[in-house]
């Protein structure tokens, strides 16, 4: 079950499965938890290192980029405790504006971030196409200002096409 603080129907559904895992407690036999228990909490433990290994791999690799650190959705265990399921890292993926360049490195960051689990999951393959289509974006907002910077003007400051070399210039 997916517990979320700021979602009240959640936390009723968790105030009625904390009562059910209170009177079951009685329940069990001596030890705890019954087997079938044992196996769901080793599940639940094994799944928590896989997600936050998952999400720190991308903060790591996001650095500036990463707002903030990660953020999981939990499920709480047959023994109470609460275990990560899923989460999220949050990345500043905004072009920046005006700067073709500082946007194509910003958006290799970004695909690099999303890729860096050893499993990218269909999610962060998605952010790694939008980053290709970014960078792409980047790359002609860069051409075209190569493009316009190497205009030529005549004296009344209209642009004219660039000249052509003539066999002389290409002689000397």
């Amino acid at each position: 079950m997916t517990i979320s603080a700021n979602r009240p129907e959640l936390q009723t559904v968790t105030a009625a499965l904390n009562q059910a895992t209170a009177a079951r407690a009685g329940s069990n036999p001596p030890g705890g938890l019954t087997s079938e228990e044992q196996q769901e909490v080793a599940r639940l433990r094994k799944r928590d290192v896989e997600v936050r290994k998952h999400e720190q791999a991308h903060k790591a690799a996001a650095g500036s980029l990463a707002v903030g650190g990660p953020r999981f959705e939990y499920e709480v265990g047959p023994d109470g405790r609460r275990y990560a399921v899923g989460g999220e890292v949050q990345l500043d993926t905004a072009p920046i504006p005006g700067d073709p360049q500082a946007t194509l490195r910003k958006a290799q960051q970004i695909k690099r971030a999303a890729l860096a689990p050893a499993d990218p999951s269909p999610q962060d393959r998605r952010v790694a196409a939008e980053a290709t289509r970014m960078a792409a974006e980047a790359r002609r907002e860069f051409a075209q200002q190569q493009r316009e910077q190497a205009q030529t003007y005549n004296v009344s400051g209209e642009p004219v096409a660039a000249a052509q070399p003539s066999l002389i210039d290409l002689v000397f």
